[in-house]
């Protein structure tokens, strides 16, 4: 499986943050699974949105992690917010909200050390890891992130 998740910043500089219901013991940056044949910069618009009516312009790739248990990897992006009122939709998740985050107060909201260390890479990331997506046959570039 492949997930997506983005750490997304508003103009204040302040951090979108999710309560699931799997995991509400927890913040968390907003994402979700990648469906099969979507790009994973379109999954992760698609995934913010759904949860909380956030539009966002992803900026780049920060991290891939795996978690070995769940067979899952991660691929996380540092994203813009362009618009929109957070509006929870209670099927996808708990509560969302933009929080001042900071190295020093992380702990209080992103409890589960992997979440904080991808969280933690995001804010720290000063380049992206390029990332395109193509068809095939013929070769056509659909888009870049990190030119």
């Amino acid at each position: 499986m492949i997930a997506v998740s983005a750490y997304v910043t508003n103009e204040k500089g302040e951090a979108l943050l999710v309560k699931t219901h799997w995991r509400s013991d927890t913040w968390e940056a907003p994402g979700g699974q990648v469906e099969e044949g979507e790009p994973l910069d379109k999954a992760v618009c698609r995934e913010i949105i759904e949860e909380t009516g956030i539009v966002v312009r992803p900026i780049g790739i920060t991290g891939v992690y795996y978690n070995a248990t769940m067979n899952l990897l991660s691929v996380v992006f540092k994203a813009e917010y362009v618009s929109g009122e957070i509006i929870i939709q209670p099927e996808e998740i708990q509560e969302a909200k933009f929080v001042e985050l900071t190295e020093q107060n992380i702990h209080e909201f992103i409890t589960r050390p992997h979440m904080r260390s991808r969280t933690l890479d995001a804010m720290k990331a000063k380049s992206f890891v390029p990332y395109e997506t193509w068809e095939v046959r013929p070769y056509n570039l659909l888009g870049r992130l990190n030119e």
